[in-house]
């Protein structure tokens, strides 16, 4: 979508600078670019070393798992390939990820595929000791099974589940990672208003999981952080955000909903939520 491509189709030119440009202007400092599978890893560390502010992960999310065993691959040779991956750029890779279980979305990866590679990566990561970015829908129950088999740390990221299941990854010593995907329910914003905030990081998931005018938590958001103007992709321009494609500096939009809900001053709020996200993948 930064390419100005959706569905395959061109719609604009490519417009990351316009994109970055706006994030460092709200104040981000850093920004780990997510990994979902080898060549997608691959990209992100070579995006992340254009600048020294972008870092990135190395993992097969749980729908691409399929890779392992996909073309000439063999599962040893694609962790494999992770792994040097890994290896040879640990300036830029700041956790293994990202990888979990889906079970919304298994006509992509049936569930054993998924839990066997999930697995595997973990197995992988006695040896590294990374911070996990992990993925989980609909299947915290089994992705808990699983973890409470290692002593990793991490965020459970875009997380949607409900207090109880945060509870236990929080027991685990695990983050509770929050988007607009977090925060599009009543139901989410009760269970977030009941989490600790040591726990806790922030992020977007973009170009996925924007806040959207009807989600409960919208009313919470402050004029100034809806500041960039926004069109239609059709009608691009670089100085304006696109409509329903998600960008970094919209972190702030969930700081807010947050700020909202904990009754917790935003300045106070974010400094400690920097400090756990700093504390958890850039602590060396």
């Amino acid at each position: 979508m930064y390419q100005g491509i959706y569905n395959g189709s061109k719609k604009h030119e490519p417009d990351l600078t316009h994109v970055l440009k706006r994030s460092w202007k709200s104040g981000l400092e850093k920004i780990i670019i997510t990994g979902g599978s080898l060549k997608e890893s691959k990209e992100a560390i070579e995006l992340a070393k254009t600048d020294d502010r972008l870092y990135a992960t190395v993992g097969c999310h749980p729908t691409r798992c399929n890779e392992f065993e996909q073309e000439e691959n063999t599962p040893e040779n694609y962790l494999q390939s992770l792994k040097t991956l890994i290896a040879e750029n640990e300036h830029k890779v700041v956790a293994l990820g990202e990888c979990g279980l889906d079970y919304d979305r298994l006509h992509f990866c049936e569930k054993e595929t998924q839990k066997k590679y999930f697995e595997l990566q973990l197995k992988l990561n006695e040896e590294l000791n990374l911070p996990l970015f992990l993925h989980c829908r609909n299947a915290a129950s089994d992705l808990y099974d699983i973890l409470s088999n290692y002593k990793f740390k991490g965020v459970v990221h875009s997380f949607d589940g409900n207090l109880e299941e945060a509870k236990k990854f929080i027991d685990l010593g695990y983050f509770i990672g929050l988007n607009g995907c977090s925060l599009k329910t009543q139901e989410n914003l009760d269970t977030v208003k009941n989490l600790p905030i040591e726990k806790l990081m922030i992020e977007t998931d973009c170009p996925w999981c924007e806040v959207r005018p009807t989600h409960p938590g919208y009313k919470f958001i402050l004029e100034e952080n809806k500041k960039f103007p926004s069109v239609k992709k059709e009608k691009w321009q670089p100085d304006h955000m696109v409509k329903s494609r998600n960008e970094p500096t919209n972190i702030r939009q969930v700081l807010d909903i947050i700020s909202a809900l904990k009754q917790e001053p935003s300045d106070s709020l974010s400094e400690k939520i920097f400090q756990n996200t700093m504390d958890v993948f850039f602590k060396k």
